[in-house]
């Protein structure tokens, strides 16, 4: 049975990018929108390869890396559904820095170059909500930096499992599902895999949290924030 086609328009209208589009407006960005869909471990695109639109998820996880000289891997971004990426090498016209490559099977959209650069003529609204999701990335990858630099492996590894955490009153407890295998989550956190799951250890050890798998189950996140390793 082959897979169900995606409603593009559907997935458009979903995201606050695009809530406030005309059906007009709609239309003509549906009209240069393509599905792209990949299996697990294939390439999207290659570090140096041009940009020609920007991506959006609609299912599955995506990672954006690139390899040292040495030949590791440095995972930058996990990217799942309803975000959005490659917008900012777009405007540039520069080569993409990264490669993207599936980590489980997915389903994206590739919305065009021109079509967005039409809308951003013709809608400053359009142009100004694309310019705060922007921003809001580069607040992002600036709070990623200041955590690498200032921050402990086991901070770093504490910090992952309670984003977007608010409710931290003693006893409240939390299930995290880790969306990806500890290797990819180490490269994200500038870990090595080895001092992940020491870091992962001694949580355990100290009753902070139960892993099982992906699973990580912390019994109280009151607890684990406030401890100092």
């Amino acid at each position: 049975m082959p897979p169900q086609k995606t409603d593009i328009s559907a997935v458009l209208r979903q995201l606050p990018l695009f809530q406030e589009l005309t059906p007009e407006q709609t239309a003509h960005l549906v009209a240069g929108t393509r599905e792209k869909r990949l299996q697990k471990g294939e390439m999207l695109f290659q570090k140096g390869d041009k940009p020609r639109g920007f991506f959006l998820m609609v299912s599955g996880q995506v990672k954006l890396a690139f390899s040292s000289p040495q030949g590791n891997e440095k995972v930058v971004h996990i990217l799942g559904p309803n975000q959005t990426f490659g917008e900012a090498v777009m405007f540039m016209d520069r080569p993409y820095p990264v490669f993207a490559q599936a980590l489980t099977d997915a389903v994206l959209l590739h919305v065009g170059q021109a079509e967005v650069f039409q809308l951003l003529q013709s809608d400053p609204l359009f142009a100004r909500h694309l310019l705060a999701g922007l921003s809001i990335r580069l607040h992002t990858l600036v709070q990623d930096v200041e955590s690498y630099s200032l921050r402990s492996s086991a901070e770093r590894v504490i910090g992952y499992l309670l984003q977007g955490q608010t409710e931290t009153k003693a006893g409240s407890s939390l299930d995290v599902d880790l969306p990806t295998s500890k290797q990819v989550i180490a490269s994200l956190l500038n870990l090595t895999p080895e001092t992940l799951s020491r870091i992962f250890h001694d949580l355990s050890s100290a009753g902070l949290i139960t892993v099982q798998g992906k699973h990580v189950h912390v019994p109280d996140v009151a607890r684990l924030a406030r401890y100092q390793p």
